[in-house]
């Protein structure tokens, strides 16, 4: 029995999985078990910000796993705590949570959204998020997210969330009463679809939380950690939150989630109001470390221009109807193809890419090189090119 087969007797079926194997990977390319490459445009879907075998981070996580792998958080550990004042510094957050997954953190700042609301105003419990947001697949993180396609079969969800449109400030002040205690958003919905939020919206959101106090969450789990060449994308947008959400590139491959909180939250929580077994992992933060300390203004600058560099040159083929996102998280319009067919021949011709909703959407790994950017272009090219003349045809 193959691995294929094996996988599809034994492991639940909750992932549509592409028919290859992947065995080994370097650097942007992987390599199936049969010897083929392809260039990877997914970065295990915004994880592998480093690529594959960097060189600092396999060092730091072998060293480590060869001194300790695990210990409870009964004790204290110098990769988590050198982690934290990393973060806190290069922020301005005064504390940090470290958790398993960006669900969880996301949890973690419903929690404490909620906490501070009880203890300061007593009746404060709603949080405010966004229809098309998208923030995990718990029960609590379903009923956070703003997609009723996520919603099927799992009700009763948790109560005390409501929606808004982002494009609709007005909205906004309507529903931001005084049981309010949050407002969580995504700077670029990632799985709705590639979509960043407009200055004006951001504005409107932020004078409603001072106004009101009314905490800030920014779900930062896809966007965060470089992806958009700022180290959290809330930067870019000129917003001061209460409380951040990380994961996915924070890893590089390995299980982590970080919640930042500011100045506001920073004493919230207590012994007890949350606890995560492998939060803080001591291989996972080796790692992580590795990972910011490799998030260097010039690498964030470098970051920004591949971006950009990405954008344009794929905004000029005929077929793109047009490109969104910022940095490398770009989403792909197609004017009258399939993405996901084109998902499966870029597959087949060795580029491997995502979808979200109705658009082809790339999330390389940070290391990236313009020469790699240019065969996935060309790839996507001449795919979008023949199919076309195909259809004309």
């Amino acid at each position: 029995m193959n691995t294929i087969e094996m996988t599809n007797d034994y492991i639940t079926p909750t992932y549509n999985r592409l028919d290859v194997v992947i065995q080994k990977a370097e650097g942007c390319t992987l390599t199936d078990e049969d010897g083929k490459t392809y260039l990877d445009f997914t970065a295990g879907i915004g994880v592998n910000s480093l690529g594959y075998n960097h060189k600092k981070w396999v060092e730091a996580t072998q060293n480590q796993l060869s001194q300790l792998q695990h210990v409870s958080n009964l004790y204290y550990t110098k990769p988590a705590a050198e982690l934290a004042g990393k973060l806190c510094q290069k922020t301005g957050m005064q504390h940090v949570l470290f958790v398993n997954s960006g669900a969880e953190s996301n949890e973690v700042a419903i929690k404490t959204a909620r906490k501070y609301g009880h203890e300061t105003h007593k009746d404060k419990h709603k949080i405010l998020t966004l229809k098309n947001s998208f923030h995990g697949r718990t029960v609590t993180t379903l009923s956070a997210t703003g997609q009723d396609i996520f919603h099927k079969y799992f009700d009763p969800f948790t109560e005390g969330f409501d929606f808004i449109d982002a494009d609709e400030p007005k909205q906004l002040l309507d529903k931001a009463d005084d049981t309010v205690c949050a407002i969580m958003i995504e700077a670029i919905q990632g799985e709705g679809g590639v979509v960043p939020l407009d200055t004006e919206f951001t504005e409107a959101v932020s004078k409603v939380c001072q106004e009101k106090d009314i905490l800030l969450i920014i779900d930062e789990v896809q966007t965060g950690i470089g992806r958009i060449g700022t180290l959290f994308a809330y930067e870019q947008l000129g917003l001061k939150p209460d409380i951040v959400t990380s994961a996915k590139g924070l890893g590089n491959g390995l299980p982590i989630g970080a919640v930042l909180f500011g100045e506001k939250v920073a004493d919230t929580l207590k012994a007890g109001d949350h606890g995560s077994t492998f939060g803080g992992n001591p291989v996972a933060t080796a790692g992580a470390n590795i990972v910011i300390d490799t998030l260097t203004e010039e690498f964030l600058d470098q970051v920004k221009e591949k971006g950009e560099y990405l954008k344009a040159q794929l905004e000029a083929i005929d077929e793109v109807a047009a490109v969104s996102g910022l940095g490398l998280m770009l989403g792909i319009s197609l004017k009258s193809q399939s993405v996901k067919d084109v998902m499966l021949k870029a597959k087949e011709e060795g580029i491997m890419c995502l979808t979200a909703k109705d658009k082809l959407r790339l999330l390389p790994p940070l290391i990236v090189t313009r020469s790699e950017i240019d065969e996935a272009v060309a790839c996507l090219k001449h795919i979008l090119t023949v199919k076309e003349k195909e259809t004309i045809t």
